[in-house]
């Protein structure tokens, strides 16, 4: 049995969760949530928690299991507290600023790089050079962020681009002379 996969998700007070064959819908404080989930898994709510069951112990059935059960602790997060996803940005000159819903990027090509959030997501430039990303949809949320790392990864050698909150950039030795 799936160590994750089994626990119940209790539905906290303020959400409200519907059932429609094998899509849920998560709505809260902060939004709504959809999403389908594959046939095979049965998805019960009772008692003020959700369970998930799976129908054998085939492989892609053990690993849909948990799968299944954290997608929908994420859901039930993301419409109770939301997710958010924090970049760092180092170098001389490179910078980030918002204009109006767009983040426009200065990283030391020709040309300022525009990224456009979609909907449900907000970008805030508390500095220049420190990006948060916040969402109730933990996926999105990271993939905005990613998109934005992708811009200027950091390089290896001075450390300087976009990186994640936290992230440690392994660095490596310059060239010596003799």
């Amino acid at each position: 049995m799936s160590r994750i996969g089994k626990l119940p998700v209790k539905i906290p007070a303020g959400v409200e969760v519907l059932q429609s064959g094998n899509q849920l819908t998560v709505k809260g404080p902060k939004g709504q949530l959809v999403k389908e989930f594959h046939p095979d898994m049965k998805i019960e709510i009772k008692d003020g928690a959700i369970y998930v069951t799976r129908p054998s112990d085939e492989k892609e059935h053990r690993s849909l299991h948990g799968l299944t059960r954290t997608l929908i602790a994420n859901m039930i997060e993301g419409v109770t507290k939301g997710f958010q996803r924090g970049l760092e940005i180092t170098g001389v000159g490179y910078r980030a600023a918002k204009q109006g819903n767009k983040l426009v990027l200065s990283m030391g090509y020709s040309h300022p790089v525009e990224i456009i959030p979609e909907a449900g997501l907000e970008v805030e430039v508390p500095t220049p050079n420190k990006i948060i990303v916040k969402g109730i949809d933990k996926e999105l949320v990271g993939q905005l962020a990613a998109n934005i790392r992708k811009v200027r990864p950091p390089e290896p050698y001075l450390g300087k681009g976009i990186r994640y909150e936290g992230e440690k950039i392994i660095r490596k030795a310059g060239k010596t002379g003799k």
